[in-house]
């Protein structure tokens, strides 16, 4: 009985064996295309997240998720009392030195005189010098009385350059403090306004990430804003496949959002730098005719299409083996050359006519 036993399922075996048979078809005249495969996500035209440039405590939350914003539109209110009093110390600083400005201006006022005075009385001294130097050239003053005449020349010379360098500091002091005190309140002033965070363009706010009373840093993400009717693709591709893309290449997408449908769009800008983790390019490319509704973040596959060949002789991947054999005559290998291939088919550019039979490899 156990003898009949395994010989019948042996029978069924061999039996069922036989019958599944390769499947055999013929090669077919068609279009090939080459592409490169790259996977992304939607983003609205200049998306950016928005980020705080203080540390502090969120207070107060202008904004809600969906409404539309116009640039430099209050966002978020972060606590700036230090700020404040930053500010109101700046401003007090600023006030004293106004009122300290008038003293060094009355002072510079006075020392102009000086300067004047000084300028005049050089004038006179060098105008008496010079007539006592033809004179003693005649021998009518004593040398005593022409030294007295020199000296006192000098003596106004060096007045005049001091009394002018005093001048000039005194100016110069004035401008100093003057600067350095408005500068001072300029930014504090500037300080302050870093805690009302406003839209750097304008959009629509995608979404609010924080909540009101928390703490936020420069690196806490607070929103995220972009053109509400315009998006585009960003995608990456493979440092692998990277050489072959080009700008203006024709880009076939694929969305879950929109199952069974197929987009097309353009390569539009290509970012010259390998993200080292992820060993990947960042591209970016744009809608021919983009779907009715678009949300940033939707993810897409695509197809960069590199290259497109008609007419020409192809053959379902799956009936390659090695990329280089078919098999005719059911278990005959034979040698073929490919061109072009895609996810689907591969272009035979040698070994094969499309009238002749092929079978599906033998698992």
């Amino acid at each position: 009985m156990k003898f009949q036993y395994y010989s019948y399922f042996t029978l069924l075996f061999l039996v069922f064996s036989c019958s599944k048979k390769a499947e055999a078809i013929q090669p077919t005249v068609g279009d090939v295309t080459e592409s490169v495969y790259a996977s992304g996500v939607i983003k609205a035209d200049n998306q950016y997240t928005v980020f705080a440039t203080v540390n502090g405590i969120l207070q107060t939350i202008k904004v809600t998720a969906g409404q539309t914003i116009t640039q430099g539109q209050l966002l978020f209110e972060i606590e700036n009392k230090k700020a404040d009093l930053d500010t109101q110390n700046a401003q007090l600083t600023y006030q004293l030195s106004t009122e300290n400005s008038r003293y060094i201006q009355d002072r510079i006022a006075e020392m102009e005189m000086k300067v004047q005075a000084a300028k005049n009385k050089l004038i006179l001294d060098e105008s008496l010098w010079n007539r006592n130097k033809k004179v003693r050239a005649l021998e009518g003053i004593s040398e005593v009385d022409f030294e007295v005449i020199e000296l006192t020349y000098k003596s106004s010379k060096l007045n005049y350059e001091s009394t002018k360098k005093q001048l000039a500091q005194l100016k110069a002091q004035l401008a100093n403090d003057q600067n350095r005190n408005s500068n001072r309140l300029k930014y504090s002033q500037e300080s302050q306004s870093d805690y009302n965070i406003k839209s750097a363009f304008a959009g629509r706010l995608f979404d609010v990430l924080v909540k009101e009373g928390g703490l936020v840093t420069i690196q806490t993400p607070l929103a995220i804003i972009g053109k509400s009717d315009s998006f585009l693709l960003e995608l990456e591709v493979d440092e692998n496949d990277m050489a072959r893309v080009a700008i203006g290449q024709k880009v076939v997408l694929t969305m879950d959002s929109y199952k069974g449908q197929t987009f097309e769009a353009r390569v539009g800008k290509i970012y010259p730098i390998m993200d080292e983790r992820s060993r990947t390019f960042k591209i970016e490319a744009h809608f021919v005719k983009p779907p009715q509704k678009l949300y940033p973040n939707l993810t897409a596959e695509a197809n960069i299409v590199i290259k497109t060949k008609k007419n020409t002789i192809t053959i379902p991947r799956s009936y390659l083996i090695d990329n280089q054999y078919v098999l005719v005559n059911e278990d005959e290998k034979r040698n073929v050359k490919i061109g072009l291939s895609d996810y689907e088919k591969v272009e035979i550019l040698e070994g094969l006519k499309k009238e002749e039979t092929i079978y599906t490899p033998k698992q």
